[in-house]
């Protein structure tokens, strides 16, 4: 990426969207995890039942954690999470370039232990929130290089099409 993408921040709203996409993929994920659990352990009965009445409270008191791993692998494997990926954003660091895994794991702990950070976005001129501020990253829209048309007839280039300012009338 470069510079002129850093000026391109996501909107809160964008954002916010995002994780909750995010949040309903993991919560559904520990909820089948628990419900799969409780099934199991009814149908062999006895001592799993138990285990599984122990076990569920468990999941759900670790759900923060798994929310944390699941951010930390989408953004240190690929910059956004499934997500980000819907909504066409991305992370990166401040410079504009890609985010290690080391500024993906602060700043997943962070957003998963400390949501209302987030709303630090809002205020900020550059849109960041908490967890960017400490990961020294942002969120910005995803751009894709445009097929723009050859001079080979039905090739098309994967050059980035130049970008056509409006004419005053």
């Amino acid at each position: 990426m470069n510079g002129s993408a850093v000026s391109n921040h996501a909107g809160f709203v964008t954002r916010a969207i995002a994780y909750l996409i995010d949040a309903v993929l993991v919560a559904a994920g520990a909820i089948g995890t628990a419900l799969a659990t409780v099934l199991v352990a009814s149908a062999v009965g006895g001592p799993a039942r138990d285990v599984a009445d122990r076990a569920v409270p468990v999941v759900l008191a670790v759900l923060p954690a798994v929310l944390a791993a699941y951010n930390w692998f989408f953004w240190g494997l690929a910059g956004r999470t499934p997500g980000m990926a819907l909504l066409g954003v991305r992370v990166v660091t401040v410079g504009g370039g890609r985010v290690s895994w080391l500024a993906s794991l602060v700043r997943a702990v962070v957003l998963a232990y400390f949501p209302i950070g987030a709303l630090w976005s809002v205020v900020d001129r550059r849109g960041q929130a908490l967890h960017d501020k400490l990961a020294r990253t942002m969120v910005v829209a995803a751009t894709r290089p445009r097929a723009v048309a050859t001079d080979q007839p039905g090739r098309l280039s994967t050059a980035v099409a130049p970008v056509r300012q409006p004419q005053p009338s």
